[in-house]
């Protein structure tokens, strides 16, 4: 009796509810079921790639992010996708969270009345199951969540593995995980412990020479096999018959496949056997009379023979190989995420409306009082300054309206106001005016948005947001190189930060390296950390970042020599720039043995360039203009930036080939015209704001803002993940100098030879610099001083970063070498 109570209570509580009766209500929970299933899984495809641009909505209050229609989400399912999304993976079960959409998969398919599974076991399993995955996720991958938006093992498994670590340690934690996998395997499915127990329990056959048996017999041992197994299946199925049926069922099946895997494994092996006898009667009676013997045991030896000289003539068939992999040796490298950066933008103030009627008003009395009338005025808010667009009355002069930009500019109080006569395209006047409250664009919100994530550029860099709040991005290997200049203060090294930012968001270690030049040694240093990722510099340099001068000579040579190398390997390939050049190599058309390899793109960055100039002349200038003429084909830019844009600096060769350039404010309509060709950049307002031109087309940008402590984090987070063994070696450069010190007639040295020889045995210095300083003369004097010294066998020679050897220790071997120079 008590056995039938329980069963009462049993079916009482698996009784379908009565709604679930009706067909058309099942019918159409079934097709809900199933369209939700697939809106999941789109959300959680859509997450993996577009998670990170949406973790700073996501962290909002759920209500507001619900019923508030103007924030926008990057998932493909809106926002209602990309919470659950978030919710299901990062904060829940990690990746292992996708089993959900098994659990669907069962209930749609139970709700259009097919039976394939029960649904009490898919979810008690599959909820097990998504435990225990994120478990093993957050313990493989402990540190992901510092590299990535994406949570693998989800909050759920990162505590239960944090907690199980400081318990038990990782060995401990890790048998928690074995264990508890087999579990489920020996749980979750019939007969799996008897599956995982079988190769264990295997008996080694007796060794039979299968060349020694006849086909008949293999013939006869297949049939009483078979026999065998029918008639080990009949009994079975008469001995299931008082069982239950699902059950017989079941178990019938079951012997029925495992016997029928027999059966084709014999039938194989047999056939494998007859060809090889074939086979190896075709070779015996290719083999002559003489050599057949009576005795069976030479005819043993001479068929295996004849098999394994068969066996060795057969041919193989190599499988094409696969594209060459350039990030293959980082093939961990994690790409830095959005929480590296600061989002500085968080307290901005807006253009309010009565702001923009008070500059329209002024704007229009002012133009009144010069009796010029205007038919329309509309603006455009922009992140530092506001464009005023005015359309004249017939009649009026353009020119009459720029030049009341300085009575503009008093009727308003701005610091200064831009007038563009005409915009192109738009046939209309611009007039540029300063915002009260400048906004702060934060490299965070350009690296995240979509025009920059989405790009397609070989080496994509984002400035910052236009006039009509749109995030500017350029390709640097299309410009092909870029000049910068602006005055002390006015955002020139935040720019070339925000350079590097972007291309250290978008490229891989192995597709781009920095050859770093910073004569003032504090702007650039702290990139220093990632030179085995990211940097490129000469042989036994100790330093990646270059502020000697004369490294810089010849680290700006040595790439000229890497500019003609590459050339020559382009003519060998056939290909015409460097796109072509790697798509054959990574296709495995080029032959590395012939000296080619994959090549990177090399962006070359030098921060004061007036520094050089000055100090070097004509050595810095020569090798900048050979690579900003021809380098753009072998993917070698540069970016140059100067704080004195005057034409002595920056000199008609250099405004030559650097045809897209940058202007931050200075200080006189002279600089901008040196710089731009036209004035404006004596009209912006500082910090950030900056004039693009490129070409005919001049764009007003205010530069993304990238502190300091964002750049370390940067650098910090690149530093700590695998690197190469060394920084990207430059080829090593030989002065013209040092390979005709032979021909140097000290017959006609310098006249302050005698003395700089004095001065560098008494300072058991040879530096060109001390020279330089010494005696107030050129760097190219003091360079042949010194090339007259190593003749005449005073100093060595050069050694890259290293001092010259001063070879005389004291004065009376000098006076007495100079004796015998001067004689």
């Amino acid at each position: 009796m008590a056995k039938k109570r329980n069963t009462k209570t049993k079916k009482k509580w698996f009784t379908t509810p009565s709604f679930l009766l009706d067909e058309r209500i099942r019918f159409i929970l079934g097709i809900s079921s199933s369209l939700f299933t697939i809106y999941l899984g789109l959300a959680f495809v859509s997450f993996f790639f577009t998670g990170g641009a949406d973790q700073s909505k996501l962290d909002i209050q759920l209500l507001e992010l619900l019923f508030n229609s103007g924030i926008r989400v990057e998932n493909w399912t809106g926002k209602t996708g990309a919470f659950l999304s978030n919710l299901l993976i990062n904060k829940g079960f990690g990746i292992a969270a996708c089993s959900i959409l098994y659990i669907l998969t069962v209930l749609s398919i139970r709700l259009f009345g097919i039976k394939i599974q029960s649904l009490k076991k898919s979810i008690l399993y599959t909820l097990l199951f998504s435990i225990w995955g994120s478990v093993l996720l957050a313990f493989l991958f402990v540190d992901s969540t510092s590299t990535s938006f994406l949570y693998l093992g989800g909050t759920h498994g990162y505590f239960i593995s944090e907690w199980l670590i400081s318990l038990i340690g990782n060995v401990g934690t890790l048998f928690i995980i074995i264990i508890c996998f087999f579990s489920l395997i020996a749980f979750g499915f019939k007969n799996a412990v008897t599956h995982m127990k079988k190769p264990f329990k295997r008996k080694a056959k007796p060794e039979v020479n299968e060349l020694e048996l006849d086909e008949d017999e293999d013939d006869d041992a297949f049939e009483n096999e078979t026999d065998f197994q029918d008639e080990f299946i009949r009994d079975s199925i008469q001995i299931e018959e008082s069982n239950n049926k699902q059950f017989e069922v079941e178990l019938e099946e079951e012997f029925i496949s495992e016997l029928e895997e027999e059966d084709q494994d014999d039938e194989l092996a047999i056939n494998q056997s007859s060809e090889i006898e074939l086979d190896v009667e075709s070779d015996l009676e290719t083999i002559p009379s003489t050599n057949k013997q009576d005795n069976d045991d030479i005819d043993v030896e001479l068929t295996i023979e004849a098999v394994r000289v068969k066996e060795e003539s057969v041919s193989i068939n190599h499988a094409p190989m696969d594209d060459f992999d350039p990030t293959l040796d980082l093939s961990n490298y994690n790409y830095p995420g959005l929480d590296l950066l600061e989002d500085h933008h968080i307290n901005n103030s807006e253009v309010s409306k009565e702001e923009l009627e008070s500059n329209k008003i002024k704007i229009v009395d002012t133009l009144r009082n010069y009796k010029i009338e205007i038919t329309q005025i509309k603006a455009t808010i922009g992140p530092t300054v506001t464009l005023y667009e005015i359309v004249p009355a017939p009649g009026v002069r353009i020119s009459k309206i720029k030049n009341l930009e300085d009575d503009i500019a008093l009727s308003l109080a701005a610091l200064g106001i831009r007038i563009i006569a005409p915009i192109p395209g738009r046939g209309t006047i611009g007039i540029e005016v300063p915002n009260r409250t400048p906004e702060i664009v934060s490299m965070k919100s350009i690296i995240a948005s979509k025009k920059f994530q989405e790009s397609k550029y070989a080496l994509p860099v984002a400035l910052g947001k236009t006039i009509s709040n749109e995030t500017y991005t350029l390709d640097l290997a299309k410009m092909p190189h870029l000049l910068v200049a602006g005055a002390t203060g006015q955002g020139k090294s935040v720019g070339l930060n925000a350079i590097i930012t972007s291309l250290l968001y978008k490229k891989h270690p192995s597709q781009l390296k920095f050859v770093l030049i910073d004569p003032k040694k504090v702007e650039l240093n702290i990139y220093s950390t990632i030179e085995k990722h990211f940097l490129a510099k000469l042989p036994e340099e100790e330093e990646a970042i270059i502020t000697d001068i004369h490294k810089v000579i010849a680290t700006l040579n040595s790439l000229c020599v890497e500019m003609d190398s590459r050339y020559d390997l382009l003519k060998k390939a056939h290909a015409r720039n460097i796109i072509e050049y790697n798509t054959k190599f990574v296709k495995r058309k080029l032959n590395p043995e012939n000296g080619h390899r994959y090549l990177p793109y090399i962006v070359v960055i030098i921060d004061e360039f007036a520094d050089l100039i000055m100090t070097a002349g004509k050595e810095v200038e020569t090798p900048i203009a050979r690579i900003a003429q021809l380098a753009r084909a072998i993917g070698i830019h540069m970016i140059i930036a100067t704080q004195r844009p005057s034409t002595n600096i920056i000199t008609g060769v250099i405004k030559a080939n650097f045809p897209a350039r940058i202007a931050f404010k200075v200080a006189s309509m002279i600089d901008s015209r040196t710089i731009l060709d036209s004035p404006g950049a004596n009209q912006l307002i500082g910090r950030g704001d900056m004039l693009i031109s490129l070409g005919s087309e001049l764009i007003r940008v205010q530069c993304a803002f990238v502190d300091t402590p964002e750049v370390e984090a940067l650098t910090t987070y690149i530093q700590k993940q695998q690197a190469y063994p060394s920084a990207l070696m430059l080829p090593e450069y030989v002065s013209e100098s040092n390979e005709n010190l032979a021909e140097i007639d000290l017959q006609k040295r310098d006249a302050l030879f005698e003395e700089a020889a004095r001065l560098v045995v008494g300072s058991q210095q040879g530096s060109t610099s001390a020279i330089q300083r010494r005696f107030s003369i050129g760097y190219n004097r003091a360079g042949r001083i010194v090339d007259q010294l190593e003749a005449a066998g005073i100093v060595g020679p050069f050694e890259g970063s290293k001092a010259r050897q001063v070879l005389i220790s004291d004065d009376y071997s000098l006076e007495k070498l100079l004796s015998q120079v001067l004689a």
